[in-house]
C-alpha cells in the first residue's frame, strides 16, 4: 500500500482516481491546486504524487520544480489532457518520473504505481546500505592522536591532492582512504582498492592498467584495469612498499601525464583518478636501497597522513571493544553482551602488536567464549 497524492484542479479527476486507488488499498490524498499540493507534500510525504500541468495559482511543471527542490526522491508522475510531445519532454527533463495523458487509463495508471513505488523502494534500500558500509568504514575514538588525523581529513578530502597513508599494520589505513573518498567531492564514483602486496608481480600490471585479448597466453578476453575502473573516483594502492620497480614506473607516468596503456594496446587512455597510496614501511629507506622510485615517492607524498598505533591512543580502547561487541553481536545475530569496566581496563594496558586488527579479533574470542558478560577473568582467560 502507497501513500498517494493527487494534485488536479478537477473535482471529477480527484475523485475518480481516489475512488480507483482507495479500491486497490492505497491511502489517497486530494489536493485542488498546485499551492495545496506542495503544502501536502511536506505534511503528509506521499509515496508517489499525480500532478496535473494545467492548474490555477500555479503551473504543474512548477510544482514539479519546487517538489524536486525539497523533496527530490519522491516519484511525481505529470498528467495532462492537453499533452503534447514537448510537454512530455520538458516534464521528463525537470525530473518527472512519468507523463500520462488523459483521459486516464486505469492499467496505465497501476503499472506505474507499482513501478514508481519499487523504484522507492529499492531508492531506500540503497540509501540504507550505503549508510550501513559508511559505519563499517567509521573511525572509532577521540583520542588527540585520531582527533589529529580526522582534522587533516576533513582538511585534505575536498581537493584533489595525492595522500601517502603511512602507519603499522592494523592500525586504520584503510579507514582513513575511505574517509578521504567519502568526504570528497568524488564520494559518487568508485572506490577502488589495490592490495600490492597481493597481486603478484608478474600480475600486477594486468592488474592496475588491463589488457587486451590475446596479448599473453592467458589473455582470454579484454580487461579493464582498476585504475580504468576508478575513473571519475579514487584508487587506493595499499601496501604500495610492495610494488615492483617495473610497476612503479607505470604508474608514475598514470600520475605524469593521466593516462595510461593496456597490455598490448596501441592506443592510450584517459583516466580521471584521485590517488591515495598506503605502506606500513618506510619508503625513504626503500628508496636508499633501490628499492622503491624516489620521484614516484614525491608525487605520492604531496600529503602525509600517519597513522598512530593502537598503543599510542589507549584512550580509544573502551569505545572501540564497545563498538566491536555491538557490530560483531549483530553479525552473529546473538543479543549485545556486557563488558565489566575492570576487563576493559585490562585490555586498555595491552600491548597490541596488531592494532585495531587484532583488538577486533581479541573481541570477538571473548564474545564466543564468555558469557552474557565480558568479565576481567575472561580477558586474562583469553586475551
Amino acid at each position: 500500500m502507497a501513500k498517494i497524492l493527487i494534485i488536479d484542479d478537477e473535482r471529477s479527476i480527484r475523485n475518480s482516481l481516489k475512488e480507483i486507488l482507495t479500491f486497490e488499498k492505497h491511502e489517497v490524498i486530494l489536493a485542488e491546486n498546485g499551492l495545496d499540493g506542495l503544502v501536502a507534500v511536506k505534511s503528509e510525504k506521499p509515496d508517489l504524487v499525480f500532478c496535473d500541468i494545467k492548474m490555477p495559482k500555479m503551473e504543474g511543471i512548477e510544482v514539479l520544480e519546487r517538489i524536486k527542490e525539497f523533496s527530490r526522491d519522491t516519484p511525481v508522475v505529470m498528467i495532462s489532457g492537453h499533452g503534447t510531445i514537448d510537454t512530455a519532454i520538458e516534464a521528463i527533463k525537470k525530473g518527472a518520473y512519468d507523463f500520462i495523458e488523459k483521459p486516464l487509463d486505469l492499467n496505465r495508471i497501476l503499472i506505474t504505481i507499482k513501478n514508481a513505488t519499487d523504484k522507492t523502494c529499492l531508492i531506500e534500500e540503497t540509501r540504507t546500505l550505503k549508510n550501513k558500509v559508511s559505519r563499517k568504514y567509521e573511525m572509532i575514538g577521540h583520542s588527540p592522536a585520531l582527533e589529529k588525523v580526522r582534522s587533516m581529513i576533513e582538511k585534505v578530502a575536498v581537493s584533489d591532492a595525492r595522500v601517502l597513508v603511512t602507519g603499522p599494520n592494523g592500525s586504520g589505513k584503510e579507514l582513513v582512504a575511505r574517509q578521504l573518498h567519502e568526504q570528497s567531492p568524488r564520494r559518487e564514483n568508485a572506490f577502488v582498492e589495490v592490495n600490492c602486496a597481493a597481486i603478484p608481480s608478474e600480475l600486477i600490471e594486468s592488474e592496475l592498467f588491463g589488457h587486451e585479448k590475446g596479448s599473453f597466453t592467458s589473455a582470454i578476453r579484454q580487461k579493464k584495469g582498476k585504475f580504468e575502473l576508478a575513473h571519475g573516483g579514487t584508487i587506493f594502492l595499499d601496501e604500495i612498499g610492495d610494488m615492483s620497480l617495473n610497476a612503479q614506473a607505470k604508474v608514475l607516468r598514470v600520475l605524469q601525464e593521466h593516462k595510461l596503456t593496456r597490455i598490448g594496446a596501441d592506443n592510450d587512455i584517459q583516466v580521471d583518478v584521485r590517488v591515495i597510496a598506503a605502506t606500513n614501511k618506510n619508503l625513504k629507506e626503500e628508496i636508499s636501497k633501490g628499492n622503491f622510485r624516489e620521484d614516484l615517492y614525491h608525487r605520492l607524498s604531496v600529503i602525509l597522513i600517519d597513522v598512530p598505533p593502537l598503543k599510542e591512543r589507549r584512550e580509544d580502547i573502551g569505545e572501540l571493544t564497545r563498538y566491536f561487541i555491538e557490530s560483531i553481536c549483530s553479525e552473529m545475530r546473538i543479543a549485545p553482551k556486557s563488558i565489566e569496566e575492570e576487563a576493559v581496563e585490562k585490555l586498555e594496558s595491552g600491548e597490541w602488536s596488531g592494532n585495531i586488527r587484532e583488538l577486533r579479533n581479541v573481541v570477538e574470542r571473548l564474545i564466543i567464549l564468555s558469557g552474557p558478560a565480558i568479565t576481567l577473568r575472561d580477558v586474562e582467560l583469553y586475551l
